[in-house]
């Protein structure tokens, strides 16, 4: 006893001074991270820039944290005299607002669009969409126009940030960059229990272990905290501009990170009360957007990451705008008005078991997975043989489903932006997407990319073999999304599980939450459509001058058709017209040309 004496009162004396022992704690850590953060930027300050952002943004929320808890009640005091003027001419300043907005809109696409005239169709096709909404809608009259226009404008502003403006643009394709380095460390732990030869051969073994991978990191996160307080920072910014309810808000702003079954558990404990739009907007958002894990799988196949990033991002906001345009609130929402909501920070009790028990959980993701592909590439097959069957009846060869589809959806695909040439490969993967999944449409977009970064000719005989690199970005917000009918029996099942007295509303709303979160894709790919720039080819000539020509590529193929648009057949003589004429080796290239592709330049 008298030994346990000291610790006894050491452990009473830490109790008493829990507060002043925390602080003191986390100022020691605070120090250190100070002292090594001026340490990273003396070093080499470019090296650190990415630090110096993350810390930016993290000190920001911490003091803006700090200030609204102490200072906030006074500061609205503050300023409660003079936002009395504003209020009584609020009426006319909001629609002048508006007005001024619309015809900058207008004037930016009118400068913008002149130099690419196509980038209007997508345009159109944006406003077509919006419109076939709009008809759906479950109650025409009652549509809060603010939810509509505040959605569609964020998710305008993020897309023109993120693939219009130079800061955008890098700090994406760096967050993508970081995230396929991390996701190669997979291999580390694949390799060892499965071998080198299968991760390198064989797919299940390649994509599958990185969900594992990812959930397990997700789950620590969770356990962390890191995830809880990211989320709701995007939900608090969706709702103040959005005015949505903080229920259906915080699970669309979860959908950015996880599935459409693991959001809504975010808000379990409110299921019971939220009203059918709310409900309605719920599942909007797990259809229009895709879990971190699979997201890491379609990164493997080569998918650009940073556009799957931003398409995911770009979706929470246009998810509730056209939820509530699908499904306005005429109800009473009980959450209206509601300052904030808890959320838990999971069970376990140590970050080893968080980690455990995420990579436990990914087991049936992954074995969900396998089964669907092995089932829907199977279905799909037999689809095309009876569809080939029933074809060769009145003489018509090579019916496919993605023929039916390429057809079907041709229109829909142009109306995004595709070119007419490329849109129906293009409704080819739309069709796979909705009516299959989109994870087999992620592995043939993929084939596309490869053969166009290969350089392959774009025509095999009457067959495209990729698409261009515009349609390549349209389709990967296009396909960026849960949206397929194979997806309503998992968004049913996992919500009904958790409400199960509401079966009968989670039915009744679930097809609308389905269309609206295919056009929700949609919206997005004729986003993408409209502020896509071309990527500049180069010096072609200086290309030429340093390679060798022994294999193709995406680059050679570009300027291999330049140089043959150049060459000109006069009195027998071969000549090049523009930039071409001035190269001594012009000839030369055209040779070499000719032994990777064929065009009549080459018959000369």
């Amino acid at each position: 006893r008298k030994a346990l004496q000291p610790a006894s009162k050491a452990k009473h004396f830490c109790k008493a001074h829990a507060k002043v022992l925390r602080r003191v704690v986390l100022g020691l850590l605070g120090v250190a991270y100070l002292c090594y953060f001026i340490a990273a930027c003396y070093l080499n300050f470019q090296r650190a820039l990415a630090l110096v952002v993350m810390t930016a943004v993290v000190a920001f929320f911490i003091c803006w944290d700090i200030f609204k808890k102490h200072c906030g009640a006074k500061v609205l005091l503050l300023l409660r005299p003079i936002g009395k003027p504003f209020q009584k001419s609020w009426q006319w300043l909001k629609w002048l607002l508006w007005v001024a907005l619309l015809a900058g809109l207008i004037v930016w696409l009118a400068l913008d669009t002149g130099r690419n005239p196509e980038q209007l169709i997508s345009l159109g096709g944006f406003c077509f969409l919006v419109l076939l909404l709009f008809a759906c809608s479950k109650h025409h009259s009652a549509v809060s126009w603010r939810a509509v226009f505040w959605g569609l404008g964020l998710e305008f502003l993020l897309g023109l940030f993120i693939l219009r403006t130079t800061p955008g643009t890098q700090a994406f394709q760096w967050l993508g960059d970081q995230i396929q380095y991390f996701l190669g460390y997979t291999t580390a732990g694949s390799s060892f229990v499965f071998g080198n030869t299968l991760i390198e051969e064989v797919f299940a073994f390649q994509t599958l272990p990185i969900i594992v991978f990812f959930s397990c990191v997700m789950s620590i996160l969770y356990y962390l905290g890191v995830m809880q307080w990211l989320i709701l920072k995007i939900s608090w910014l969706l709702q103040v501009t959005v005015g949505t309810t903080p229920t259906e808000t915080l699970s669309v702003a979860g959908n950015i990170f996880v599935g459409q079954t693991e959001a809504p558990l975010l808000i379990r404990p409110y299921l019971t009360d939220m009203t059918l739009s709310e409900i309605h907007a719920v599942m909007t958002g797990g259809f229009s957007t895709i879990a971190g894990s699979v997201m890491g799988a379609y990164i493997s196949f080569g998918i650009d990451a940073a556009s799957l990033i931003a398409a995911s991002v770009m979706a929470a906001p246009c998810a509730l705008a056209m939820a509530k345009l699908v499904y306005p609130e005429v109800e009473e929402s009980k959450f209206k008005g509601k300052a904030s909501i808890h959320l838990s920070s999971g069970e376990e009790q140590n970050i080893l078991e968080a980690a455990s028990n995420g990579a436990a959980a990914s087991v049936g993701l992954v074995a969900n997975i396998a089964a669907n592909l092995i089932a829907f590439l199977a279905v799909l097959e037999f689809i095309n043989a009876t569809i080939r069957w029933f074809g060769e009846m009145v003489n018509i060869e090579g019916l496919t489903f993605q023929v039916i589809c390429s057809y079907v959806l041709m229109p829909v695909a142009f109306l995004m932006g595709a070119d007419w040439a490329d849109s129906p490969l293009v409704a080819e993967l739309l069709g796979i997407k909705i009516f299959l999944n989109e994870f087999v449409a992620y592995q043939q977009l993929a084939t596309y990319k490869k053969n166009r970064l290969m350089g392959l000719e774009e025509w095999d005989g009457n067959r495209k073999q990729w698409i261009s690199e515009r349609a390549e970005s349209i389709t990967t917000f296009a396909l960026c999304g849960f949206a397929n009918f194979s997806s309503i029996g998992i968004t049913l099942g996992g919500l009904a599980s958790m409400v199960p007295q509401r079966k009968s509303d989670l039915a009744s709303v679930v097809l609308r939450a389905l269309l609206t979160g295919i056009c929700v894709s949609m919206l997005n790919a004729c986003l993408a459509g409209l502020l896509h720039v071309p990527t500049e080819v180069g010096d072609c000539a200086m290309f030429f001058s340093t390679t060798n020509f022994s294999s193709t590529s995406y680059t050679m193929y570009t300027c291999c058709k330049q140089l043959f648009a150049s060459s000109v057949l006069q009195n027998g003589t071969l000549s090049f017209t523009g930039s071409w004429a001035e190269q001594a080796e012009s000839m030369l290239w055209l040779t070499e040309c000719c032994g990777h592709y064929n065009h009549t330049s080459c018959a000369r």
